[in-house]
């Protein structure tokens, strides 16, 4: 299957795309075999009910142009994964978001992006040392992506508002967290840009936050990480980059602060060590805008997309857990080609038993937007 040609949806389009992507139920993987399959948003809708056996129920289209109406009154809008401004390294996730909300300035998305991730309680030198890396990453002329929580994400987007900086989010648009850094996120808002994937009105919960830190790798050539503990969402987003294709850099620390332990163990599994913003530019220098897929096998070629059987079907649901894992992970556990191990999933999510997620990640249900 091949994606869908970049360009801007018409109004009735818009509202089929987000109606389908905000079915529950309909993860980013089934929806863009959906919309390959059928050839579009409105023919997927119609043949939802019966090849769904009427179990997944689309939003209406009147709640999907309310929530375009309260998007438009934030001065904010959504970007379908086929559209020109939506983030081009974020498109190449296979699958991607089939939709984000965006606020503030999109053309951001235009320049060279870069993540900073780190402790939340970092140190007062960790915080100093990223706002400092932001500022010079700034400088130089790259955009810095961080997940607007407390300690490091806040300093490096304090330190970039001037020079250009997004914001990450894990719950919906007008739902930032934690609420001691909303006069932050508003500043983002008016000054950068600020990102969402899941609807209006959506307050994150924990396992939502890796679907952020997708996204946060997801638009960036690059992470670095400064503080991280050994068990941490900075991880999360290391791994991610490294999934990603993009470049996974960390700045080491004293192996005596636990916060230190992650990004420590980062560079013992070659990760790039990088002691100040110069180190983070040489990394990039050879990066290409557009940087090389993840998946060594797609997850929608053509010549391996048929139909799974009811045995292969059954076998990868055994393998599913609450913990993500890659569908090509999943193809070599049971010894199929990535494309048929995809239909099986997506065959799953429709049943109510599985949950994708971006980046082409499975789990048992509960992993998505629901309640």
């Amino acid at each position: 299957m091949t994606a869908p040609k970049r360009r801007p949806l018409a109004k009735r389009e818009r509202i089929a795309w987000t109606r389908l992507a905000r079915t529950p139920g309909v993860g980013s993987l089934t929806f863009h075999r959906l919309v390959a399959q059928y050839g579009g948003a409105d023919a997927a809708l119609d043949a939802l009910p019966h090849i769904s056996k009427r179990r997944l129920v689309p939003p209406s289209a009147d709640a999907v142009e309310a929530e375009l109406t309260a998007l438009e009154e934030m001065d904010a809008r959504l970007l379908a994964s086929c559209e020109p401004d939506y983030p081009a390294l974020l498109a190449q996730i296979d699958p991607c978001p089939p939709l984000i909300a965006v606020r503030g300035d999109a053309a951001l998305f235009r320049k060279p992006l870069v993540a900073i991730v780190g402790a939340r309680e970092a140190s007062a030198a960790g915080q100093k040392l990223a706002a400092q890396f932001a500022r010079d990453l700034g400088e130089m002329g790259f955009v810095v992506v961080s997940g607007l929580a407390r300690g490091i994400d806040a300093r490096v987007h304090e330190a970039t508002l001037e020079t250009g900086t997004v914001a990450v989010l894990a719950g919906g648009l007008d739902r930032p967290y934690p609420p001691q850094n909303l006069d932050l996120h508003d500043a983002i808002c008016m000054r950068g840009a600020v990102i969402a994937e899941a609807p209006l009105g959506f307050q994150a919960r924990a396992r939502d936050f890796p679907r952020r830190n997708h996204i946060i790798s997801g638009v960036s050539l690059g992470v670095v990480v400064i503080e991280a503990a050994e068990r941490s969402g900075s991880l999360i987003t290391a791994r991610a980059a490294g999934e990603q294709g993009r470049e996974v850099m960390a700045v080491p620390g004293s192996p005596l602060d636990p916060r230190a332990r992650g990004s420590n163990a980062l560079l013992k599994q070659g990760a790039i060590l990088v002691e100040s913003a110069a180190d983070v530019a040489e990394a990039l220098k050879a990066t290409p805008l557009s940087v090389r897929s993840r998946p060594p096998a797609p997850l929608f070629d053509r010549d391996d997309d048929a139909r799974p059987g009811d045995a292969l079907v059954e076998e990868v649901a055994r393998l599913l857990s609450p913990t993500p894992v890659h569908v090509n992970d999943l193809a070599r556990l049971v010894g199929a080609p990535a494309g048929v191990v995809a239909g099986a999933v997506t065959e799953l999510e429709m049943m109510g038993r599985a949950a994708t997620l971006p980046g082409g990640y499975a789990a048992s249900p509960g992993a998505a937007f629901g309640s």
